[in-house]
């Protein structure tokens, strides 16, 4: 990880973040029904399942959530600081074995209502695809950034 001092002055619109791709396991989905007790028969029986729709167990919403946003969280800025998520859409499933990839584009810059000369937020864009080019779950991430001194 590197710590990168960036203020909300230093962000473009249009600006881009991609990330590499990452394959959801079997094993993601039962850790992350551990973790949140959302053991329902679309995430975890595959015999259940089979007989449904999609044919096969899908990964949690909040799963995939979680992990894109952890995909997209490679270096550590102290001017900046998450501030909720806003428009989450989960738009398919996403099964096991399926690679998701990110996209992060900052799409609004909003000076602070309270603090303009202090504060400022970001709204980025994060569009989650899998490997066919799908896209799977969209939603706003939502930054507080300090304004350069």
């Amino acid at each position: 990880m590197l710590t990168v001092d960036r203020y909300f002055e230093d962000y473009a619109l249009g600006e881009v973040r991609r990330s590499v791709g990452r394959t959801i396991t079997e094993t993601d989905i039962v850790l992350h029904a551990g973790q949140t007790g959302d053991f329902f028969p679309h995430h975890m029986d595959a015999e259940w399942t089979s007989t449904q729709p999609f044919g096969q167990r899908i990964a949690h919403g909040t799963l995939i959530l979680s992990v894109a946003v952890g995909m997209t969280a490679g270096d550590i800025n102290p001017q900046s600081m998450s501030y909720g998520y806003d428009g989450i859409r989960f738009i398919k499933p996403v099964f096991i074995g399926d690679t998701i990839t990110v996209a992060a584009e900052i799409v609004d810059r909003v000076e602070h209502p309270k603090r303009p000369a202090t504060h400022g937020y970001l709204h980025e864009k994060v569009t989650v695809t899998n490997q066919r080019g799908e896209v799977v779950l969209v939603l706003t991430h939502l930054y507080l950034v300090n304004r350069r001194p």
